[in-house]
């Protein structure tokens, strides 16, 4: 939700610094001329509505009009990973059929997704085309290879050659042909429109280019495109041709430049000079490379004890988090100027980063660098990223910096449980039910339900959190004990 009560699905990864100008839907939900008439949240009912909530408390609805209704059936949302926002409903009845679409948007993201950044919504070089339940499907295109064979919304490349390095080998006529597609067309990589032009003018253009690899024909104009085609999509609206260029068979390949070719004949004339070259090398050459391996080793050890003492060891690679630099977040807080509260490992600050329209966020700093410090923070970035349950405290980013080590989480504005409860307000008996059900649905979740089983350790007033709407949100995971799926206990020591 942005700041101009938009709802926006965007291509980049959040938080982000910047702007968002890839957006692929829109709730038109803003209005310049009366800001209590724009959107102010998204909220899915019990009963299977999801609407944006404008600040006026109208609503503008999302789902259709008429649902299955609730008393009969599950309703759940999902932002799923290929981009496309879906509404599913499942009949409570035991032994039926499985979820059901109800409604997704945006209604085709093979064209909606239309930005400069990125290679769309598959891959490089690869294209893709409206499946079921409005969700995308990739596929290379003839001649064509995925790059990792496990990953199918993955970058395709050539499984032939095209080199600008052809002096000899024939003919551009004698090394390529064109196989057509059509209503195919990969947007983002033109670097040449010619018109008025003919179709076989077209192929001319390209065949003779070596930097071609497609052209896309329409309306007596031709488009040429190089590596790498972004953005691939099948529309039938287009009215085109793509005349992709391929190898003819029983020519030799050559080297892609990107893309690496065993076969390439000028690889093994390298190697076999190399062999020859070895063989040709005396002795105190031999000692020499010896003497340098030793000199390099004793280098690259002395290093790499410098640099564990300077920065501690944090496998943060596979996190799905973002990552702060440390000035961000010196920035951000005003040089740790307002403290929100102290933790065994650290301070945490109150802080603002430029991510949106909930842009207060709460900076915990690891002051130690002791090894329970690299524990935790290992933990935490590792596991609470792949956390995600609205009773949970979300982490929003990281900074690995040298010996700075902080963690960026969501903001509380009603600060922490123990607060609440022996505040001068006493909370209200069904606000204490809430709260103690919202702890109960986190832990269950932490316990059973994510991938990870997770056991918190250290469940206290401090580390239960209240947001805008006082509900609960368990946090610091950093006594947390990770189980594997088959384990049933796990010790832990007393803090």
């Amino acid at each position: 939700m942005l700041d101009n009560g938009n709802m926006v699905l965007v291509t980049q990864s959040v938080p982000s610094n910047m702007d968002y100008d890839d957006e692929y839907y829109n709730t038109q939900t803003s209005d310049t001329t009366n800001a209590t008439n724009s959107g102010d949240k998204l909220v899915f009912e019990e009963n299977g509505v999801m609407y944006v909530l404008k600040r006026n408390n109208q609503r503008q609805i999302l789902t259709p009009r008429s649902i299955p209704s609730a008393l009969d059936n599950y309703h759940r949302v999902t932002l799923n990973f290929d981009g496309v926002l879906s509404h599913y409903y499942h009949s409570r009845i035991l032994n039926s059929s499985g979820w059901n679409i109800l409604w997704s948007q945006p209604n085709n993201i093979c064209i909606e997704i239309d930005g400069d950044k990125g290679p769309g919504s598959c891959g490089y070089n690869n294209v893709c085309s409206l499946g079921s339940n409005n969700r995308p499907v990739c596929n290379c295109p003839k001649g064509y290879s995925l790059v990792d064979p496990n990953d199918a919304y993955g970058d395709c490349k050539p499984v032939f050659s095209i080199s600008c390095d052809e002096v000899g080998r024939g003919s551009p006529e004698d090394l390529y042909s064109f196989i057509t597609i059509r209503d195919t067309d990969w947007p983002k990589s033109d670097f040449q429109k010619i018109s008025p032009s003919t179709e076989q003018d077209c192929q001319n253009a390209c065949l003779n280019d070596c930097f071609c690899v497609v052209v896309i024909y329409r309306s007596n104009s031709c488009w040429k495109k190089k590596f790498p085609l972004s953005n691939g999509r099948i529309d039938t609206n287009l009215n085109s041709k793509a005349f992709m260029k391929i190898r003819k068979d029983g020519v030799p390949p050559l080297s892609i430049p990107g893309f690496p070719n065993s076969g390439s004949s000028r690889s093994k004339n390298w190697r076999n000079l190399s062999v020859v070259l070895s063989a040709l090398l005396g002795s105190s050459v031999l000692v020499n490379i010896l003497f340098i391996s030793v000199f390099c080793w004793g280098f690259f050890h002395i290093y790499k004890k410098k640099m564990k003492i300077l920065r501690p060891t944090s496998h943060v690679a596979d996190s799905m988090c973002h990552s702060f630099t440390y000035k961000e977040l010196v920035e951000a807080t005003k040089d740790f100027k307002e403290e929100l509260g102290r933790g065994a490992f650290g301070i945490v600050y109150k802080g603002v980063m430029p991510i949106g329209s909930r842009n207060v966020v709460a900076i915990k700093k690891l002051d130690r660098v002791a090894h329970e410090a690299e524990k935790e923070f290992i933990t935490e970035v590792n596991v609470i990223s792949q956390t995600h349950h609205k009773n949970l405290v979300r982490l929003l980013g990281y900074c690995n910096e040298g010996a700075h080590r902080l963690l960026v989480y969501e903001y509380m504005s009603n600060g922490t449980l123990a607060s609440f409860i022996f505040g001068d307000l006493k909370p209200t008996w069904s606000q204490r039910t809430n709260i103690a059900m919202g702890v109960a649905r986190g832990l269950a979740y932490l316990h059973e339900e994510c991938s990870t089983q997770i056991i918190h350790c250290d469940i206290k007033p401090q580390n239960i959190l209240l947001d805008d709407h006082h509900v609960a949100r368990i946090s610091d995971f950093g006594l947390s004990k990770l189980m594997m799926i088959n384990q049933s206990r796990t010790l832990a020591n007393i803090r």
